[in-house]
């Protein structure tokens, strides 16, 4: 196990504060480009852009461990969607406090856990790990202008919206 340098916490410091900033990109500047990077709806599914972009810059600037840091992009990016979908929608809950802890322990996973997984498995599963990472990316950006119907997709921001969709 890695102990953790300060350019790595620096790193997760100044990528939670550049996704919190991300929130607000597309409200001050509404435009296809910025629709790209920043969530455009309050969806669960457009927050997940408040991970990815700066969890990938901060990658490619730390430029060490690729594959467990793609695995935990990906971990970070199911857990923010499993976990805030069973507690927005089945539970019905709306605390912005809850969202904002929900984010910070996805990044930590997204941006610490890779200096946790130690082992082989990471560099001869990079490729594809990678590949899986990239196509969430691309799946973002096609989504923001083409998405799926779900309750993913949905924006959340009324109060009780969950309610007048059955899960």
């Amino acid at each position: 196990m890695s102990r953790l340098s300060r350019s790595v916490l620096l790193a997760f410091a100044a990528a939670v504060v550049a996704g919190s900033c991300l929130h607000f990109v597309y409200d001050l500047f509404p435009c296809p480009v910025t629709a790209l990077f920043a969530p455009v709806s309050e969806s669960l599914w457009e927050h997940a852009k408040l991970l990815y972009w700066p969890t990938l810059i901060s990658g490619l600037l730390l430029k060490d461990r690729l594959g467990a840091r793609a695995f935990s992009l990906l971990l970070g990016t199911a857990l923010m969607l499993v976990i805030g979908y069973l507690y927005h929608i089945p539970l019905g809950g709306e605390s912005l406090l809850f969202d904002i802890i929900l984010y910070v322990l996805s990044m930590a996973v997204c941006l610490l856990l890779p200096y946790f997984l130690d082992g082989e498995i990471w560099q001869k599963g990079q490729g594809i790990l990678v590949l899986l990472a990239l196509a969430l990316g691309v799946v973002l950006m096609v989504f923001t202008f083409l998405p799926p119907a779900g309750l993913l997709f949905t924006d959340l921001s009324g109060a009780n919206t969950w309610r007048t969709y059955p899960y």
